[in-house]
C-alpha cells in the first residue's frame, strides 16, 4: 500500500473519531465572544476556527463568506445580527463559542448567549478602547457574574492604540485589569508581542498563524519583569496556598499562576488582557491555548437554579434535561432549535416532555455547530451545546426533559425595548401571513416584540432601536415577501378626572308594547388608593347625602382601577339592573369623553334613579349608566394622562450638554446625573411621545458613542397646550370618519 493511500486512511480515521467523539462535562468549556461595532469578533472567530482546522481557509466579512455571518441581511449590512454558535476542538477538550452581535440594537444575542455560557471574550477594538458597547454589555456579564477575559484587537490597523486601550480599560474597571500581554508595536508593522505568563516573544511571519516564540529582547525585558510580577501578585492573591507560596518564594510557577487566574476568573477578581490581529491571525493560536489551559470547564461554574428553586448539578450521570435558548429558521431546513445539556446526556431517538407545554418530543438528529454547518453526533452530555431539527412544539425558553423529571427553566430576561413602529401590510390581504411572519421573527429574537393593540387599533412592533426595526422589515421584504410599511405609533393615553361631579340621565323609549326606562343618579370622583369615602357631596348648593351599601374594586386591564359604589336606598333601583348600570359605564370608560382614550382611577357613586314596574330592563339601565357617566366626566374637570418612562442616558462627557438640551427640548425631568466608569450617566422621566425618534436622534448627537434604556414608570397629566392639542387632533378624527 501506497505512503499517500495510508496517510489517507489515518485522515479519514482521524475524521471520524472526531465526528464521533462524545465530549465529557469536564472537557467542555462554554464561552461568549463579545464586543462593540467593528471589533473584529466575527473576524476573530473565523481565525478560530482556521486554527482549530474546522476550516480550510479565513472567509471575510467584506466578502459575506464568513461561517458566522451567514443570513443574508448580515451579508446585506455587514453586520451581525444573529447570535451565532460554533466550536474549536483544542488539545482534546471541546471549546463552544457564541459570536454575539456588537450592536446594541442586536442586545438580545448577547443575553441569550451570557446566560448558558460560563466565559465571556471581550473584543476591544485598539483604535478605540472602551466603547459604549463594551460598557453596556460588560455589565450584563457583572449580571450574571461571568468571567471576563479581554481581548485588544485590530492592533495592526494604522490608528492602533495599545496603551490608550490600557489605560481605559484600568479607568474603567480598577486594579482588576492585568496584562498578560503586549504588543512590541501598534500598526501596520505589528508582528509580535511580549507574553508575560510564558515569559517569551512571540512573532508571526506576514502570513501569520503559528508564531516564531524567542527569548525577550534584553530592552524589554525589564517592563516584562515588571508585568510578570504584577500578574503573579494577581494569581496569587486568590488562592490562599498560591499566596502562602508567593510569600516564601516569590514566584509561581507558570502551572500555579494558570489555578490562580482561573480562580482569579470564576471570581472576577481579575480581567486579564490579550493582544491580537485576528485580521491577519496573529495570536489567535495563543489566545485558543489560555482559553483551552486556563478558562475554567462548565463543570466549575455556579450551577443553575430551576423556577423552583432546585439547584441543578451538570452532571452526566443525572436525569436529561435539556434548556432551549435560540430557534432559527433557515432555508430547506426550517426550525433548527439550540440548546444546552444542563443535565444527564440526550443521545438521538430520546423521547423527552417539554416542560413548559406538556408535549412530547424526540430528538431523531442531534448536531454540532458552526455556523450554518451542522456536524451529527450520536450523544450530548451536561455542559455541551449543540442543535437539533424538526421538533413539534418547542420554543426559545422551553426545557425537555426524560420521564420523572421536573425541572424548569426561565433564567433569561431581555431587555425593555427602546423604539415602537405601527406596522402594517401594504397589501392589506397579507395581513394574517404577516402576524405568522412576526409571530416567528420574534421567536428568533425576543427582543423584537408584537403587540396588536386594540386600543389602538394598530399592530406595534418594537425594538432596541431603529436599525433593529429596519432590520426586521428587510428579513420580512426580502425573505418573506411581503411589502410593510412603518408609521409613528399612537400613544395609549388615559383619561381620568380632577374634581368630583354629579348627573342624571334618563333614558326612554316608547314604540309600541313595551318599552324601555330607566333613569339613574351618580356622582363620580378621582380616586387614590386609600381614599375614604365621604357621607356628604355639595353641588350648585345642593347636598347630597350618601350611604355606601356596597362598594366593589376593579383592577382596570390598562390600568388605573374603577371603584362602584351602591349607595341607592329605599329600592329606588332594582338590584338586579345595577350591573347593568356597571357594563355601561365600563362600555364608556373604554371610549374615553375626550379623546376616546381608556378611562381610569374613578370613583362612581350611583344614589338614586327610577325604574317602571314594566318598561325597565338591562338594557334601559346600561344606556342610562353610560351616559350619566359621560356627562358627569365632562364637568368633572377632566384631564389627559400621557404614558412617562424612566430613561437613563449614559453619555460621554464631551456630549453631555448636548444631550441634555435635546432632552429638555423633549419635555424631559431631568431625574439625576451621575458619573460611571468614564461615562455619565444621566436618569429623567420623558413622555413616550417624545421619545419616537430618539435611538436616532441620540445616534447623531453622540457618532453612537451613548447609548440608553427607558422602563415605562407612569401615566402623568399632560400639559394645558398638549391637552387642547389632542382634543382638537381628537375633534377633526371624529368630523372626517
Amino acid at each position: 500500500m501506497r505512503d499517500v493511500e495510508i496517510l489517507e486512511i489515518k485522515l479519514i480515521v482521524k475524521l471520524i473519531r472526531s465526528i464521533m467523539k462524545v465530549y465529557q462535562t469536564n472537557e467542555i468549556k462554554n464561552i461568549s465572544i463579545l464586543g462593540s461595532s467593528g471589533s473584529g469578533k466575527t473576524t476573530l472567530a473565523e481565525a478560530m476556527l482556521y486554527e482549530g482546522g474546522v476550516i480550510k481557509r479565513r472567509g471575510s466579512v467584506d466578502a459575506g463568506n464568513t461561517v458566522c455571518d451567514f443570513f443574508p441581511v448580515e451579508k446585506e449590512y455587514g453586520y451581525s445580527v444573529f447570535s451565532t454558535v460554533f466550536s474549536v476542538e483544542w488539545n482534546d477538550l471541546k471549546l463552544n463559542f457564541i459570536d454575539c452581535p456588537g450592536s446594541d440594537d442586536f442586545i438580545g444575542g448577547a443575553v441569550s448567549a451570557l446566560n448558558v455560557t460560563d466565559t465571556a471574550l471581550m473584543v476591544l477594538n485598539a483604535q478605540y478602547g472602551v466603547e459604549v458597547g463594551t460598557i453596556n454589555q460588560f455589565r450584563y456579564t457583572e449580571d450574571f457574574h461571568k468571567p471576563v477575559i479581554f481581548v485588544v484587537n485590530q492592533l495592526d490597523h494604522e490608528k492602533a492604540d495599545y496603551d490608550n486601550t490600557v489605560a481605559q480599560l484600568k479607568d474603567t474597571y480598577g486594579s482588576k485589569i492585568v496584562q498578560i500581554q503586549y504588543p512590541l508595536v501598534c500598526g501596520p508593522s505589528f508582528n509580535a508581542v511580549v507574553d508575560v505568563l510564558k515569559m517569551k516573544l512571540y512573532q508571526w511571519k506576514p502570513e501569520g498563524g503559528v508564531p516564531d516564540v524567542l527569548d525577550i529582547p534584553a530592552e524589554e525585558m525589564g517592563k516584562a519583569m515588571e508585568l510578570h510580577k504584577a500578574l503573579v501578585e494577581a494569581a496569587a492573591e486568590h488562592d490562599d496556598v498560591l499566596l502562602e507560596k508567593f510569600f516564601e518564594e516569590g514566584s509561581l510557577t507558570e502551572d500555579e499562576m494558570r489555578a490562580g487566574i482561573r480562580a482569579g476568573l470564576v471570581t472576577r477578581g481579575m480581567f486579564p488582557v490579550f493582544c491580537v490581529s485576528s485580521g491577519k491571525d496573529m495570536c489567535v493560536r495563543r489566545t485558543l491555548e489560555f482559553l483551552g489551559n486556563v478558562v475554567p470547564c462548565t463543570d466549575k461554574m455556579p450551577r443553575l437554579v430551576t423556577v423552583d428553586g432546585v439547584e441543578v448539578d451538570p452532571d452526566p450521570e443525572g436525569p436529561t434535561s435539556l434548556f432551549f435558548f435560540k430557534t432559527t429558521l433557515e432555508p430547506h431546513i426550517g426550525q433548527v432549535s439550540y440548546f444546552k445539556v444542563l443535565s444527564g446526556k440526550v443521545k438521538e431517538g430520546d423521547d423527552l416532555i417539554n416542560a413548559d407545554r406538556s408535549s412530547k418530543e424526540r430528538i431523531s438528529q442531534l448536531f454540532s455547530v458552526d455556523g450554518q454547518i451542522r456536524h451529527q453526533v450520536p450523544e450530548m452530555v451536561a455542559g455541551d451545546i449543540g442543535a437539533t431539527v424538526k421538533l413539534k412544539d418547542v420554543r426559545r425558553g422551553n426545557t425537555l426533559n426524560e420521564k420523572g423529571c421536573d425541572f424548569r427553566f426561565d433564567f433569561i430576561k431581555y431587555p425593555e425595548p427602546k423604539y415602537r413602529r405601527a406596522i402594517k401590510p401594504v397589501n392589506e390581504s397579507e395581513a394574517e401571513k404577516l402576524s405568522e411572519v412576526l409571530t416567528r421573527m420574534h421567536e428568533e429574537d425576543p427582543t423584537w416584540l408584537v403587540e396588536q393593540s386594540k386600543e389602538l387599533k394598530q399592530t406595534i412592533v418594537s425594538g432596541q432601536g431603529e436599525f433593529h426595526l429596519r432590520t426586521l422589515k428587510w428579513r420580512i421584504e426580502n425573505n418573506d415577501k411581503i411589502e410593510i410599511t412603518y408609521s409613528e405609533p399612537k400613544i395609549p393615553y388615559r383619561e381620568t378626572i380632577t374634581k368630583a361631579a354629579r348627573a342624571d340621565y334618563r333614558h326612554k323609549k316608547q314604540s309600541g308594547g313595551a318599552g324601555q326606562f330607566g333613569e339613574v343618579h351618580l356622582i363620580i370622583e378621582p380616586y387614590y388608593e386609600g381614599m375614604p369615602m365621604p357621607d356628604t357631596y355639595r353641588f350648585g348648593g345642593q347636598e347630597f347625602k350618601v350611604n355606601a351599601r356596597d362598594t366593589q374594586t376593579y383592577d382596570l386591564d390598562w390600568g388605573g382601577k374603577l371603584v362602584f359604589v351602591n349607595s341607592i336606598v329605599g329600592g329606588a333601583i332594582d338590584a338586579r339592573f345595577l350591573p347593568a348600570i356597571l357594563k355601561g359605564i365600563m362600555a364608556r370608560m373604554e371610549q374615553g369623553p375626550l379623546t376616546g382614550s381608556y378611562a381610569r382611577d374613578v370613583r362612581i357613586i350611583v344614589y338614586d334613579g327610577k325604574m317602571h314596574p314594566v318598561d325597565s330592563n338591562e338594557i334601559s339601565f346600561m344606556l342610562a349608566g353610560r351616559n350619566a357617566f359621560s356627562h358627569a366626566f365632562k364637568e368633572a374637570g377632566p384631564k389627559i394622562l400621557e404614558p412617562v418612562y424612566d430613561v437613563t442616558v449614559s453619555v460621554p462627557a464631551d456630549y453631555l450638554g448636548d444631550v441634555m438640551s435635546d432632552l429638555q427640548g423633549r419635555r424631559a425631568l431631568i431625574m439625576g446625573m451621575s458619573s460611571e466608569k468614564g461615562y455619565e450617566k444621566l436618569q429623567a422621566k420623558v413622555p413616550l411621545k417624545e421619545m419616537g425618534n430618539y435611538s436616532t436622534t441620540l445616534s447623531s448627537l453622540t457618532g453612537g458613542r451613548a447609548s440608553f434604556t427607558m422602563k415605562f414608570a407612569s401615566y402623568e397629566l399632560v400639559p394645558a397646550d398638549v391637552q387642547e392639542k389632542l382634543l382638537k387632533e381628537y375633534e377633526a378624527s371624529q368630523e372626517d370618519d
